[in-house]
């Protein structure tokens, strides 16, 4: 391509940025481009195939918590109860779990933005709004999704919904310290001492808790703080607060495994990105 004869800045810069040789790596040879990965489609099983992984597979749970299944009697392959462990069953029988058939699917991810007053369950026994509520049912009849973790009713936030137990198992593992972060806003102004004893640790009825990271959010003056924590009991952030005498006010989960609801309104939903799950399932080592 010749350069351009008059003296035109912006033709000079478009004939550079035209020229530009491809991008070489360290050593100078010309980078190869990144065939991206494709997740295999979950549903496709080879046969027989042991019944806990088909178990697993149809988003039911953990293939460790289907053994457990198996073990109390839960389980019945063509109508039968089966309690040994290492079972194989092949593609033609009917398996059912508590009474109720199941199927192998695959597997579905999505990022719910949770809004307040809403159950982190699959269902309620008094009629509460469940986050499964909100989502477009018709479209995702029968594919076992359940919530990963738990936001408690009034915590707001990304949530992880899905029928992938194995990855759900993992995600809320101890040994895999997930990391989840938090918006705080308190009734009370929060101290330079109140946030060195949450970065320290403060005992709670269950144990020491302590923050991972901690800051004042800028523009909280004082009354709203970040927080990164790895551990997932029950109520815990509300819990910590509480114990330096704070009322929590509000409280949103900003982050999750790296997720986030950025783009995603209060009550909706949408599928995550094939990177995005790419990037979660090496968080747990999958």
């Amino acid at each position: 391509m010749p350069a351009p004869k008059r003296n035109n800045k912006k033709a000079q810069q478009r004939y550079i940025r035209k020229s530009k040789a491809p991008p070489t790596n360290v050593w100078g040879a010309p980078k190869k481009k990144r065939t991206p990965q494709i997740l295999s489609d979950p549903s496709v099983l080879d046969y027989p195939v042991r019944l806990n992984r088909y178990i697993a597979r149809a988003g039911v749970c953990s293939r460790r918590e289907a053994d457990d299944l198996i073990s109390r009697g839960r389980v019945a392959v063509d109508g039968e109860t089966v309690s040994e462990l290492g079972s194989k069953i092949d593609e033609e029988q009917i398996v059912t779990v508590r009474g109720k058939r199941i199927r192998p699917a695959a597997h579905i991810y999505l990022i719910l933005n949770k809004p307040p007053d809403t159950i982190t369950t699959a269902s309620d026994e008094k009629g509460r709004t469940t986050v499964l509520d909100l989502i477009a049912q018709d479209r995702f009849t029968d594919k076992g999704l359940f919530p990963v973790g738990r936001l408690d009713r009034h915590t707001r936030g990304v949530l992880l919904i899905t029928n992938d137990g194995k990855l759900a198992h993992r995600l809320m593992h101890p040994s895999f310290e997930i990391e989840k972060v938090y918006r705080v806003q308190t009734e009370t102004l929060v101290t330079d001492e109140d946030l060195e004893l949450l970065r320290t640790g403060i005992e709670l009825e269950d144990g020491p808790a302590k923050a991972d990271s901690i800051d004042r959010v800028e523009d909280g003056r004082g009354f709203e703080v970040g927080i990164s924590i790895h551990e997932g009991r029950n109520r815990q952030i509300r819990r910590m607060f509480e114990k330096l005498g704070h009322v929590v006010k509000r409280l949103e989960r900003v982050r999750y495994a790296g997720l986030t609801s950025t783009g995603v309104r209060p009550g909706k939903w949408r599928l995550l990105k094939e990177k995005e799950i790419l990037k979660i399932y090496k968080t747990v080592d999958l």
